[in-house]
């Protein structure tokens, strides 16, 4: 046991491991890898156990900024301080507490209101601030000219509005519009430099996300690589793609979500990719790609796991290695004995969210 830095910790409904010495959270992590993949000798890679988030959705109650209360999804605890955020998230969280200190703040029970969630992200080329409104509030034109004030007074370098629906519980979407700076952020991973939208999905913790990478490229440098084709399936903005593609012949990034692969497209070009193609599809049409020859496959998909159609067409046209990323052990679980004629060869634990039970695990697997 030991004692929690965050004085919300028990009420708020974010951490629920600070009382516990990070050592053995690390050390519980690795035991849930080694379980759900029925391999002993798991690799933990962590870093830094507090202010590592680059990525924090606050939500609006009538007097400020806060996370839901433990245990509810209706009632919000007002938050001055992060412990998990980094330095410039509270920075930007104290700035919009500041400013909004009455809000028109979104009721889930009455479903009416207007202000539903801050955004804050920050990166190595810069920040962003979203603000989630209710589309079906009245009252709608009245936030945005708020938050347009705000927007002169803020040091934050990007300001947007989403919209989101009364029925709809979501803090990113589609539709949105820039009120200051512009939309996208960019980070970078082992030399690469990758753009990506504040209104879509990136890796929450950079120091552990780079040390992922870093492992990823590893695995795949020991095998011989340059007559084969990449899959990087669930590929976002091609992360995985970019940074292996120069072991490889050809890369091919496959994601369901077209603003992820216009911004896979721009990064093979920012970072002078010349092997690769990016291409919308639901990876659970993989078949449609009608793919032959040695293949390597990088799969990293959301919390939900692979389609069964996936599984099957990659137990089809069988590659050479597979190397599952997955971000729920249970699932990964569920899903790596579907996997006929393989053996894991490696296991990895990547603690990319300290101070909660949530884990990033590495899974190679190697044809038989």
């Amino acid at each position: 046991m030991t004692t929690p830095l965050c004085k919300y910790f028990g009420e708020c409904g974010g951490c629920s491991a600070q009382h516990i010495d990070y050592s053995l959270q690390v050390g519980n992590k690795k035991k849930a890898v080694a379980t759900a993949t029925k391999f002993d000798d798991v690799k933990v890679f962590s870093g830094s156990d507090y202010h590592y988030r680059n990525r924090m959705d606050a939500v609006f109650h009538p007097k400020g900024l806060g996370f839901r209360r433990k245990g509810t999804w209706d009632k919000v605890i007002d938050i001055e301080e992060c412990k998990i955020s980094n330095n410039r998230i509270n920075k930007l969280f104290s700035e919009v507490r500041k400013f909004f200190t009455t809000v028109d703040s979104f009721d889930p029970i009455k479903q009416s209101g207007t202000f539903r969630y801050a955004v804050v992200r920050t990166s190595s080329g810069g920040d962003s601030i979203s603000f989630v409104l209710n589309s079906d509030s009245p009252r709608v034109a009245q936030a945005v000219d708020l938050i347009k004030t705000f927007a002169e007074t803020t040091t934050a370098h990007n300001i947007l509005v989403a919209y989101v629906r009364a029925k709809t519980d979501e803090s990113l979407s589609s539709d949105f519009f820039v009120v200051k700076g512009g939309d996208t952020l960019k980070e970078r991973y082992l030399g690469h430099t990758f753009s990506y939208s504040a209104q879509g999905f990136f890796q929450n913790n950079h120091e552990m996300a780079e040390k992922m990478h870093s492992y990823v490229c590893g695995l795949l440098e020991k095998y011989e690589t340059k007559d084969s084709l990449l899959l990087d399936l669930y590929g976002g903005v091609g992360t995985f793609g970019i940074n292996n593609s120069d072991l490889f012949k050809k890369v091919l990034i496959v994601e369901s979500v077209q603003s992820c692969i216009d911004s896979a497209n721009a990064n093979m070009k920012a970072n002078g990719v010349r092997n690769g193609e990016a291409m919308v599809l639901d990876a659970r049409y993989l078949k449609k790609l009608n793919l032959s020859g040695p293949i390597f496959v990088i799969t990293d998909p959301p919390r939900s796991g692979m389609h069964p159609k996936t599984v099957e067409e990659l137990n089809r046209i069988r590659p050479n290695i597979i190397i599952y990323i997955s971000c729920n052990v249970g699932q990964l679980a569920r899903d790596l004995p579907k996997f006929s004629g393989y053996e894991v060869a490696s296991a990895a634990m990547f603690d990319l969210f300290p101070q909660t039970p949530h884990l990033e695990a590495v899974v190679e697997l190697v044809r038989l």
